[in-house]
C-alpha cells in the first residue's frame, strides 16, 4: 500500500508537533499526538515503558526541570504496514537547560483512528555512539 501525500504530510505534521507541545507544556492536549493506550518506550534512557496519555503527563511531571527545553525532529521515513498503520522513524534532539543536547532515534507506530492518525507506540533510542559503532567492529 502507498501513502498518499496528505496521509505523508498529516503524518510528518503529527510527528513535529510533539515538540511544540511537549516544550509548551501543553500536556492536556497530549491526546492531538498519541492513542489513549500508548506505550512510550524509553528504557534506552534508563526509563520505563510508559503507559497511556496519563502515564505521559506524569512521566513528565515527575522529570520536571530535567525535561529537555526544546525538542527537535529531523529525518522523518514513512514505511506503511498497511491502510491504517505506519511505521515512522526519525531522528531526534533534545537541548537541556545547560545548553548541553542528546540525540535520539524515535521509531513509531502510526494509527488511524476516530480522529485521524496517531501514535500508537513510540521506541526512543539513545544516540551515544557515532556510527552505531560499526567503526570499532572488526570489518574484514
Amino acid at each position: 500500500m502507498a501513502l498518499n501525500a496528505e496521509d505523508r504530510v498529516t503524518i510528518t505534521d503529527l510527528i513535529a508537533l510533539h515538540g511544540h507541545l511537549i516544550d509548551a507544556g501543553e500536556l492536556l492536549r497530549l491526546d492531538e499526538l498519541f492513542t489513549a493506550d500508548i506505550v512510550y518506550d524509553v528504557t534506552d534512557l534508563g526509563g520505563a515503558a510508559i503507559e497511556g496519555l496519563d502515564g505521559i503527563r506524569r512521566a513528565a511531571h515527575a522529570l520536571g526541570a530535567g525535561n529537555p527545553v526544546a525538542h527537535h525532529v529531523t529525518n522523518i521515513v514513512l514505511t506503511p504496514i498497511s491502510d491504517t498503520e505506519v511505521t515512522a522513524r526519525s531522528k531526534g534532539l533534545g537541548i537541556n537547560v545547560d545548553g548541553t543536547c542528546g540525540s535520539v532515534t524515535y521509531e513509531d507506530t502510526v494509527v488511524t483512528t476516530d480522529d485521524g492518525w496517531r501514535i500508537s507506540h513510540r521506541k526512543v533510542h539513545a544516540r551515544r555512539v557515532p556510527l552505531d559503532g560499526v567503526w570499532a567492529r572488526d570489518v574484514s
